[in-house]
């Protein structure tokens, strides 16, 4: 039998249930709810299904880094899937599966697949999972024990692993090497800095993980800074939230404090004054901050998933695997992408997100788009629309990015995005009606030149009565802008600027209860914010954020950059 039938095991355990095969990718953040275990992903061809003792199959994962923590809260609490089957490699879900194994007792098996085992596989309506064979229907495809490739380890790597620093850090390294020999990784990396994820309270077990590993007596070893939590940490009882949410939320981000994390909750750490420089290893999650690392600023950091953010803090060691080598950096598929006159901000967001959608798996060299001369806080937009369509953890974009030159594998591919698929990816991302009761900017957290640009466009003007305008941006954002007067500006055109939170974490009552529809000009929240609100989203430009937050309306028509010509 070829080892294209053969099952490859990434995690043992034994399962049986119906197959459910997604041909498209899935974040289980933003894409699957907690408390249900269904697909909540409105653009997902198979949103409603519920994944609930599944034999769940798919390409890899995708979007944020948080999905490890979903999959945990899924089988801490008995609505996680059966199984895990994926045809390329995947690193979040694993994660979660590996926490939830190690630390919790709850075992899922996770296997990768050749094209043609996995194609056959997809074709069955039941499966059962052993050691040894996948059964299902007639077909019968061995499983290959886990990779035991030897891990190339320091003394010190040894000496915290015999938990000679600990309990904490000897967890932490258990769980890094785990990860490490099924990345297929030959020894670790020294970073320099991290930054965690898994302190959104995206369910009760992300609690569970971090109080239990600051229990232990966990330190970070290395600087640390932290993403944006779920609630407005220093307002959120005035702001009426909840004690039954924001009591754990609070929990959650007091326990990464307690752990020594710096309490910067932003979700743009490439704002910060500790902005990493070329070259340097990092430990970075956060979809869009790692693709941004890597691509902006040339910095190196895989995609790490929620929790293996704060072991590798803990240890400041990382699986030395990914776009932490000069091969895995290179351009599998080049992307020509038309470009139309007179293109506004609007356009950065909507081609990344259709760059993810046409890169999935692989690092893509988008071209053609140098001539428009991106800003900084465009190539921001840019990348964190293609996290969420994409688990590429980095793009690089011809004549704009540090390591373009160069930068296309020998044999990649090549395609492109013309103006018929712009067009047709902007409806999809303006399902909402024409009137708009919520303005949402800042997914991810606002830059101060993007706040600066808000203040302008309003010029004084106040908000229409009946629409919430809501900028979330980090603190030392918020404290420029205020030094400077453009926090100033901001409020008196009835803005209200929010530390802490940002939208892909923000919930009522914060985010407006009477909202019906939102305007925003983030692809990101544009993708995520149907699922996670409940609610119909617009996708825009600033001119049209600003045209929504003084008379109340959009109207749904093409931007003039695709509108005319062509």
């Amino acid at each position: 039998m070829s080892a294209l039938e053969r099952a490859r095991s990434i995690l043992q355990g034994s399962a049986e249930g119906p197959v459910i095969h997604m041909a498209e990718a899935l974040s289980f953040w933003g894409g699957v709810d907690p408390d249900t275990g269904c697909v909540i992903d409105v653009h997902h061809p198979q949103h409603g299904v519920s994944l609930t003792g599944a034999i769940l199959m798919m390409p890899s994962s995708r979007g944020s880094c948080t999905g490890s923590g979903v999959l945990l809260d899924l089988l801490l609490t008995g609505r996680g899937p059966a199984a895990l089957v994926f045809s390329h490699s995947e690193d979040v879900l694993t994660l979660g599966a590996l926490v939830a194994s190690e630390m919790f007792g709850k075992p899922l098996p996770v296997l990768r697949l050749g094209p043609e085992a996995f194609a056959a596989l997809a074709g069955a309506k039941t499966a059962r999972i052993g050691s040894t064979a996948i059964e299902a229907e007639g077909l019968t495809l061995p499983v290959v024990p886990p990779a035991t490739a030897a891990l190339g380890l320091t003394e010190a790597d040894r000496s915290m692993l015999d938990g000679e620093d600990g309990v904490a850090v000897q967890q932490a390294m258990r769980i890094i090497t785990a990860m490490a020999a099924q990345q297929g990784a030959q020894g670790l990396v020294d970073v320099v800095q991290a930054h965690i994820d898994g302190c959104i309270y995206a369910s009760p077990a992300n609690l569970t993980f971090a109080e239990k590993m600051a229990d232990m007596g966990a330190k970070v070893r290395v600087p640390t800074t932290m993403n944006a939590i779920s609630v407005d940490r220093g307002n959120w009882r005035t702001q009426g939230v909840p004690e039954s949410f924001g009591g754990p939320a609070a929990r959650l981000a007091d326990a990464y404090v307690r752990m020594g994390c710096r309490p910067t909750f932003t979700c743009s750490p490439y704002l910060l004054d500790s902005v990493p420089v070329p070259g340097e290893a990092i430990a970075w999650a956060e979809s869009n901050a790692v693709i941004f690392a890597n691509s902006v600023l040339g910095a190196r950091t895989a995609k790490h998933p929620d929790f293996l953010d704060l072991c590798i803090a803990l240890t400041g060691r990382a699986p030395l695997t990914g776009v932490y080598l000069d091969a895995h950096r290179r351009a599998r598929r080049v992307i020509d992408v038309e470009l139309p006159d007179g293109v506004d901000d609007a356009f950065w967001p909507l081609i990344g997100y259709l760059a993810g959608r046409a890169a999935p798996d692989r690092v893509p060299l988008l071209c053609g788009l140098a001539p428009a001369r991106p800003s900084r806080d465009d190539l921001k937009a840019l990348c964190a629309a293609f996290g969420t369509t994409s688990a590429a953890p980095m793009l690089h974009v011809e004549g704009v990015t540090p390591e373009a030159d160069g930068a296309a594998a020998e044999g990649a591919d090549r395609l492109a995005i013309k103006r018929a698929e712009m067009i047709a990816a902007w409806s999809a991302l303006n399902g909402g009606p024409e009137a708009v009761e919520l303005v949402a900017i800042g997914s991810p957290h606002a830059s101060l030149t993007e706040c600066r640009a808000l203040a302008d466009a309003l010029d004084g003007r106040r908000r229409h009565p009946d629409v919430a305008v809501i900028v979330t941006a980090g603190h030392e954002v918020i404290a420029k802008a205020q030094s400077e007067g453009t926090l100033t500006r901001l409020e008196e055109s009835g803005v209200q600027v929010l530390p802490d939170l940002c939208w892909c974490s923000i919930s009522e009552p914060v985010f407006p209860a009477r909202t019906r529809a939102v305007m925003t000009n983030s692809g990101k929240y544009a993708h995520y914010g149907p699922g996670l609100s409940g609610r119909a989203v617009r996708f825009g430009s600033l001119a049209d954020c600003v045209a929504a937050a003084l008379t109340g309306r959009v109207a749904p028509r093409l931007p003039d950059w695709l509108s005319q010509g062509g």
